[in-house]
């Protein structure tokens, strides 16, 4: 996961400074420090540990809350003397019940997509009398793609004779369908961005 040897603690006192990131949303949750038996300890249990500078100790997140941090990557900076760890939260990150440390916003911009990719995959299990998510992925992947198309018209139609403010809402529509659609069928929309990050490296 990192070469633990390669990380410079003795620049930072023993410590080194923790950017953690949502790996789906790419939000930033906290800022956090550790040391080099925390970086030992979170590469061994894929949780995320930390040293706590107020309690002189380490502290595996969501000891107390269960909000733990489920660890992607760990990545070092140009300088190893700085960590970006990538996580999975099951629950919020900050202490404060918000998704992060550095305020109530959530996810920008194109996180906003992988956020809306959760909270479909969560009501998947509504009552499909109450929920139209619920009611579409009850339909299947059928009635899900039947939506798409619908909205493929309409976004299109708005995009080629429409106001700034309809072609906006359209679009939204779509995008929110689409989803649908790849949950339906047991896509991640990671899929799709791997598809256009391999066209990227190819320079289509």
């Amino acid at each position: 996961m990192i070469d633990i040897d390669g990380v410079d603690f003795a620049k930072g006192g023993g410590l080194v400074p923790v950017v953690v990131q949502d790996a789906a949303t790419l939000q930033v949750l906290t800022l956090a420090y550790m040391d080099r038996a925390a970086l030992e300890e979170t590469v061994a249990s894929r949780e995320a540990t930390f040293f706590s500078r107020s309690r002189g100790g380490r502290w595996r997140k969501g000891e107390t809350s269960g909000n733990r941090l489920d660890v992607v990557s760990i990545m070092p900076d140009c300088d190893a003397d700085a960590l970006v760890l990538k996580v999975r939260p099951r629950g919020p990150a900050c202490h404060l019940g918000s998704t992060s440390c550095f305020g109530a916003e959530d996810a920008p911009g194109l996180g906003r997509l992988a956020r809306l990719e959760a909270t479909i995959a969560a009501r998947a299990a509504a009552d499909p009398a109450t929920s139209w998510t619920a009611r579409l992925l009850a339909e299947g992947p059928k009635r899900a793609a039947q939506k798409v198309g619908e909205e493929g018209v309409e976004t299109a139609l708005a995009g080629a004779a429409g106001p700034d403010e309809e072609l906006a809402s359209e679009a939204a529509d779509l995008l929110y369908h689409l989803l649908v659609l790849l949950r339906a069928r047991g896509l991640p929309l990671q899929a799709v961005l791997d598809v256009l990050d391999a066209r990227a490296t190819a320079g289509g």
